[in-house]
């Protein structure tokens, strides 16, 4: 029988948290037309830009952390839970082979037709356990989302920025950016205190 395994929160809570960081100005002000020259938008120096490492909110907020926690509390549940079931079922199997020999046609067909229905009900079962841990994680990673998209507009609103972009280890469009752009540790110092509250 094919064994599956669970995923932990951690696989696809990262590039929930990557795509948190696009584009943080404030939906509500007015669009305000930008001066071209040579067709180039120009920039001025007040409409700053800075980034924050997503490989290092991942360790240090908090909230992901107890997150992460959590879903490998159940991940590891689930995964014992189906391995019982499964030791179970072979070893019900295990005993049927041992016995059929000696079994009359009719009652070798009927155990037979009843294994596979159990084997296929244990197939459901796991992958709709999967499936609804899945969907529990899907819902986590859209309010961790929320949280973080939520903080930075009303950060980035604070400090004047006009755009907060994310930077992850071999998976970044930024190859670089001057230190004084990184807002990390302000911005994770903020998240926590956030969460804290809450």
């Amino acid at each position: 029988m094919e064994r599956r395994t669970f995923k932990t929160f951690g696989l696809f809570a990262a590039a929930a948290i990557i795509t948190a960081f696009s584009a943080c100005q404030n939906k509500d002000t007015k669009t305000t037309e930008t001066k071209k020259t040579d067709s180039t938008a120009a920039v001025s120096a007040g409409e700053k830009i800075v980034f924050v490492n997503s490989d290092s909110l991942l360790t240090k907020y908090d909230y992901y952390k107890d997150l992460k926690v959590k879903f490998e509390g159940k991940s590891k549940s689930a995964q014992a839970d189906m391995q019982a079931k499964t030791q179970a079922f072979q070893r019900e199997v295990a005993q049927y082979q041992q016995t059929a020999g000696s079994l009359a046609a009719d009652v070798r067909k009927a155990t037979e037709e009843r294994l596979g229905r159990k084997q296929q009900e244990l197939q459901t079962y796991q992958q709709n356990a999967g499936g609804a841990l899945q969907n529990e994680q899907a819902a986590e990673n859209e309010k961790l989302y929320d949280k973080v998209a939520g903080y930075l507009k009303v950060y980035a609103k604070e400090k004047g920025y006009k755009m907060v972009l994310t930077y992850s280890k071999g998976n970044s469009a930024i190859l670089f950016a001057d230190e004084s752009l990184d807002v990390t540790s302000e911005v994770i110092k903020g998240l926590n205190a956030d969460y804290a509250k809450k």
